[in-house]
């Protein structure tokens, strides 16, 4: 279906700059938004089903440029999706189709999208728009994280350890796959201002201004780079730190075994010595032999209670 017709009432001005977007739209109406000469290979993969994990990128077919962009959310589930969102775009006109997660709602730009007709922008500035409204969502997908890891952090000593380990995995999870689309958004920011998105004839789909504009639509992807390297490090630390308390405990329950087990060794020697079936143990024939046996265990227990107590063993 389409959502919004440009400014200027339901049929843009020929020859004026537009864009057009389309949420989920069926062939027919895919086929009437398209501007004319667009290869069918492109359009094959623009009517393919939305996938989990798009592969972003921009490439010039000539007279048009043709890509796949992805917008990063959170569902309400709490896990991470994303919207692929293919675009053709020419001098006159830029047109975005939405393509929405089975399951999950459609992604919105609306804000931007109205406010870029209201100002009359060219289709390159338009498609400009849109890569910088997906780098803003992913800085917010990275603050996302560093919240969640600093929850982690604050809670890594007093959590269960299922709940903390389930925690840790679902971010480290969340942030591959938030990376896998993130890298190739970068590199199709990069390739417009690596003039790699170049139409045929004399007349540049981005001029000079609007490349300046993507610079800083790719600065902030870079920014997200760094801020998901960081995160995964963050994480890795929360996750070590997790790891190191559980063998430190361990090694105390081992440390605590370890006494008692030395604590009934001496008693078990004494009681392994008189229990001997030997005839002549003087022990045996004294009238106090079993008082002084537990004499010895109680003394011999006491002061290796006192020892271990005294190196805080216990």
């Amino acid at each position: 279906m389409q959502d919004e017709q440009p400014a200027n009432g339901d049929q843009p001005v020929k020859g004026q700059p537009r864009w057009i977007d389309l949420r989920d739209p069926d062939e027919k109406t895919l086929r009437a938004a398209l501007p004319p000469g667009i290869h069918e290979t492109a359009m094959d993969r623009i009517l393919l089903p939305a996938r989990p994990e798009p592969r972003p990128r921009l490439e010039s077919h000539g007279t048009y440029i043709f890509g796949v962009l992805a917008f990063p959310a959170v569902s309400a589930a709490g896990v991470v999706v994303f919207q692929e969102v293919d675009v053709i775009a020419n001098l006159d006109v830029l047109v975005t189709i939405r393509k929405t997660p089975v399951g999950h709602t459609a992604c919105e730009f609306d804000d931007a999208r109205n406010a870029a007709l209201r100002n009359g922008s060219p289709p390159g500035l338009c498609l400009h728009i849109v890569v910088d409204e997906i780098a803003e969502r992913f800085l917010t997908m990275v603050d996302g994280f560093d919240e969640n890891i600093d929850e982690l952090e604050d809670h890594v000593t007093d959590w269960p350890a299922p709940r903390l380990r389930e925690n840790i995995s679902s971010i480290r999870h969340d942030i591959l796959h938030v990376r896998r689309v993130l890298a190739p958004t970068r590199d199709a920011a990069r390739a417009v201002l690596d003039d790699r998105t170049e139409l045929d004839g004399d007349v540049s789909l981005f001029p000079r201004d609007i490349e300046l504009r993507f610079a800083d639509a790719y600065d902030k992807l870079l920014r997200a780079t760094d801020g998901l390297d960081l995160a995964r490090d963050l994480l890795a630390g929360v996750r070590d730190f997790h790891q190191a308390e559980i063998a430190n405990n361990q090694n105390e329950v081992m440390k605590r075994l370890t006494v008692v087990a030395s604590m009934l060794l001496v008693p078990t020697l004494i009681a392994g010595i008189y229990g001997q079936n030997f005839r002549h143990i003087p022990e045996l024939q004294w009238s106090q032999g079993y008082g002084f046996s537990w004499a010895l265990i109680v003394l011999t227990s006491a002061l290796q209670f006192w020892y271990f107590r005294r190196k805080r063993w216990i």
